[in-house]
């Protein structure tokens, strides 16, 4: 992935530096027991998992979270930067495109935990450098007066909409996941005429999918594919929009599930605490603090016990995906990206 290293160069450097200078001033208290995890998800959501594991461990944990200017990248860059001196012991990573770059990378280490069983293959290394756990699905949120509603992304082609849907810039964030699954999915010519035509219909680009929520909120924009948490949390708000699970129906590409990710470093200072922390993530009990979060992510795990807004797995038609490919298509389809959104 080039363009993300090329544009956070700078971003790296400082926080390798910063990053250093913290856990330096933290000296060698509890050494032996601790654990150092960088994230890349939501502090909110992640910070009261790390902190129960530390209660119930009795290991320290040690963070580093990204930042929203580093668009989720500062961490994985600093990972790549400590390659050869791994200060690192687990990488919690909001996706799991980015758990496979640093795979191919030689940032990881297999682990195979015992808590990966049951989770689908789709959302596993098949090598156990890294496995998936507790996901966001790519929905569509849409507006209560809006009738009939959308249930496709091919919903953005239709005359109906046009100039009244919104979608976040596809150069950052989930929607270049998205964008890279359809390239996997379709190939380069249909996705490509997908989205000239998406643009031809008058498509809002905005900044994130938040805001892209928020213009469906307002009544501006009568829908928008985001992520499964930014419906949830304008529908908690009592905002006027509902949420659409897209493309379940036959012959549809179904929806795109977006699972968190954990890994263990390769020379990871404190391996053996490392594959605890991984273990937890991995469990049912972590997966069902996250549904009953407000994030509502979607357990991997079946079964698992989650309220009843937050849709099961089980229940899901989902795309068929191969995250070795779409991390290659993601690298790929930049420059058609940065054209198409006017960069």
């Amino acid at each position: 992935m080039k363009w993300i290293t090329q544009r956070l160069h700078l971003t790296r450097l400082l926080a390798l530096v910063a990053g250093m200078l913290a856990l330096g001033a933290l000296g060698c208290k509890g050494a032996g027991q601790e654990v150092v995890v960088y994230t890349s998800a939501d502090q909110p959501f992640s910070e009261p998992i790390l902190k129960e594991f530390e209660r119930e461990t009795g290991i320290t944990v040690r963070t580093v979270f990204d930042t929203e200017e580093a668009k989720s990248t500062g961490v994985m860059n600093r990972l790549l930067a400590e390659r050869d001196n791994a200060q690192a012991d687990v990488y919690w990573a909001n996706e799991a495109i980015r758990a496979e770059f640093l795979k191919l990378k030689g940032v990881a280490t297999p682990y195979p935990s015992p808590n990966a069983e049951g989770i689908p293959a789709a959302f596993k290394d098949p090598e156990h450098y890294w496995t998936g756990f507790s996901a966001r699905a790519r929905v569509l949120i849409i507006g209560n007066k809006v009738s009939p509603k959308p249930n496709s992304v091919t919903a953005y082609l239709d005359p109906r909409f046009k100039g009244r849907a919104a979608i976040a810039n596809p150069l950052f964030g989930t929607t270049t996941a998205y964008a890279a699954a359809l390239f996997t999915l379709w190939g380069d010519r249909k996705t490509k005429a997908f989205f000239e035509a998406m643009k031809a219909n008058g498509v809002r680009i905005t900044a994130s999918n938040g805001d892209s929520a928020d213009l469906v909120a307002a009544g501006e924009c009568d829908f928008a594919l985001v992520d499964s948490d930014d419906a949830f949390n304008l529908q908690k708000q009592g905002k006027p929009v509902s949420m659409v699970v897209p493309d379940q129906e036959e012959g549809q590409t179904g929806v795109l599930l977006l699972p968190n990710a954990v890994l263990l470093v390769k020379g990871a200072p404190h391996a053996a605490n490392g594959e605890k922390l991984v273990d937890y993530l991995l469990s049912n009990e972590t997966e069902k603090k996250l549904a009953f979060a407000d994030c509502a992510q979607i357990p991997l795990h079946s079964g698992v016990e989650s309220p009843a807004h937050v849709p099961r797995i089980e229940a899901l038609k989902l795309m068929v995906l191969n995250i070795s490919a779409v991390a290659r298509d993601m690298e790929a389809i930049q420059p058609f990206l940065k054209a198409w959104a006017g960069y």
